[in-house]
């Protein structure tokens, strides 16, 4: 069976993008030595530099931030009705306060004195500290962090000096106690001044506005209305102006309504003693009762005599000039009231806009009032909270050391040493594997040779080649046309196994003639070619200009054979 030059199609092509496990693994198989030597080398120098290390020391302290002594009923409910006064006295909690003062207890305004005393112990050891800074200090030696859903700060401090741990971590929590009673102490005082402040400008303020309200009244004269009191009790109390002049409108009309009905009276004299009766100040005069008792005697004579008797005569008389009389009282009682009457109103009237800038001036004399005594009574309140003393932050566990040192790490350095050098000679491995240019994947071979691959065989079973030349003498090298069968090895195939491999294929041959040879001019007078190659023999190039020269020679090729020493026989 003759198989045509042109190249066909490539199975499974590999490409630089793809990567292939097996061949990644072959290639770290390959330079094996080379990965122990840089893994080898790395685990030396990490630990090398874990034993001459110097070993750190850590050192740990826990202190609570928040006081167990709580804030006075007094004060708490205070703060609670006023957040401003709370803000500035520092007052508050939640999570974003804690976060505060965490910040601030890592800033060098707290822990710039701890710094300057450790700067002057390691300088005393001789150690050179002129480019210390507080930030790096801080950064490479202290944890300060809040213990997860409490109120505990966790301290901790590292060193290489062991006898330094303790007094460090002894005064970064003695600094922390005096920050805490500082930092009450400042935002009490703040306040309080706040508040001095504030009760002198009310002071002013409520005077002012008092003598405002009480000037507008006397120019306005609404202090001096008769019923109403003083001038200092109009300030303080509302004064009803309105109500005394509609008092006052309502009272002429009842006069009025009682002169008319007194005018129609004429001398009926029973209803104008009746009308008189009502008007006390008539009646407490006598002339009702005096009335009464005439027409009491007019009755006892009018049963005796008749009405033209002189004692009856004289009777009807006086009871009429009596009755003129009471009449002309009535009069002139309503008459007055009545102007009594209209005085009041008149007196109660005030132009627009008075009585309403009163009250204004009134209701801002009391709101400053109200507030200034507001003022005083805050005042008060942060002067007890102030004289009150409060425990410092708690420590809840002394200054300890730890008994072992923190760092270095040397088990966990040699093995990140050891981790690295495998890396390192893996890649260095892969790199001098790829520069080598040999292809060792099967799957590679496919892609560059062109022509199909008809067996895989196991390079270390040589007993099992026999079969396989028989199968390919009589199958793709049966072919009728004249001339010998070549052999062709593709790269530097170990000689014994290209023998070997002749040797039985010669045999399956018979009497046919096998020429084996790397020369494609010698091999182009053959009928057919089949190719040999080996894992790692050939390079990447060599097959591009070996399939380049298969190309121009135009001999038909009958495929290739893979003598793979990985292979295992099943």
């Amino acid at each position: 069976m003759t198989s045509s030059h042109t190249p066909s199609p490539i199975e499974n092509p590999s490409t630089d993008d793809e990567i292939d496990l097996r061949q990644v693994g072959g290639a770290l198989l390959r330079h094996k030595r080379l990965i122990g030597a840089v893994a080898g080398s790395a685990l030396v120098l990490s630990t090398l530099y874990a034993f001459t290390r110097k070993p750190v020391w850590e050192g740990q302290s826990q202190t609570v931030l928040q006081n167990t002594e709580q804030t006075s009923s007094g004060a708490a409910s205070l703060l609670q009705s006023n957040p401003g006064l709370a803000g500035l006295i520092g007052a508050g909690g939640g999570e974003s306060q804690l976060e505060t003062e965490v910040k601030i207890l890592e800033s060098p305004s707290v822990l710039k004195p701890v710094f300057d005393f450790v700067k002057a112990s390691k300088a005393k050891t001789g150690e050179d500290v002129s480019e210390w800074r507080y930030k790096d200090w801080a950064k490479d030696n202290l944890t300060i962090e809040l213990a997860k859903g409490t109120s505990v700060l966790e301290i901790a401090y590292r060193d290489t000096q062991e006898d330094l741990i303790l007094p460090v971590i002894d005064r970064i929590s003695k600094a922390y106690q005096a920050y805490s009673g500082r930092d009450r102490e400042q935002g009490l005082t703040q306040a309080i001044a706040y508040l001095n402040e504030q009760i002198g400008l009310y002071t002013t303020k409520s005077v002012t506005s008092l003598r405002a309200a009480q000037q507008y009244a006397i120019e306005q004269d609404l202090t001096a209305l008769e019923g109403e009191g003083a001038a200092d009790d109009e300030i303080k109390n509302s004064l009803n102006i309105e109500a005394i002049r509609v008092q006052a409108a309502n009272q002429i009309r009842n006069l009025n309504e009682q002169l008319n009905q007194l005018n129609q009276l004429n001398d009926n004299p029973e209803t104008l003693m009746y009308l008189g009766r009502n008007i006390p100040e008539l009646a407490s005069q006598g002339l009702p009762q005096t009335l009464d008792q005439i027409d009491t005697q007019l009755a006892l004579l009018r049963s005796k005599f008749t009405d033209n008797d002189d004692s009856i005569r004289r009777v009807l008389v006086k009871r009429r000039l009596l009755i003129e009389v009471f009449k002309r009282q009535t009069y002139g009682y309503l008459y007055a009231k009545r102007i009594a009457a209209q005085a009041r109103l008149t007196a109660a009237e005030r132009p627009k806009g008075v009585l309403i800038k009163f009250r204004e001036l009134r209701r801002a004399a009391a709101r400053d009032e109200a507030t200034l005594m507001r003022l005083e009574a805050e005042r008060q309140v942060l002067a007890l909270e102030k004289a009150r003393e409060q425990d410092p932050w708690d420590l809840i566990s002394q200054p300890t050391l730890l008994d072992n040192p923190v760092a270095p790490r040397k088990k966990r350095i040699m093995a990140l040493g050891l981790l690295a050098g495998l890396v390192a000679g893996s890649g260095a491995a892969l790199v001098v594997d790829r520069r080598t240019g040999l292809v060792f994947s099967r799957d590679e071979l496919k892609g560059l040779l062109p022509c199909p691959l008809l067996k895989h065989l196991s390079a270390l079973a040589p007993n099992s080649w026999h079969d396989a030349a028989d199968l390919l003498a009589n199958g793709p090298l049966s072919v009728s046309s004249p001339g010998p069968i070549a052999l062709v090895p593709v790269g530097n195939v170990p000689s014994d196994q290209l023998k070997r491999f002749s040797s039985e294929l010669q045999q399956a041959l018979g009497s046919r003639e096998l020429l084996v040879s790397n020369d494609l001019r010698h091999t182009s007078r053959c009928a057919t070619q089949l190719l040999l190659t080996a894992p790692g023999v050939v390079t990447r190039t060599q097959l591009s200009q070996f399939k380049q020269k298969l190309a121009l020679q135009g001999t038909p090729l009958a495929g290739w054979v893979l003598l793979d020493p990985d292979l295992e026989l099943g």
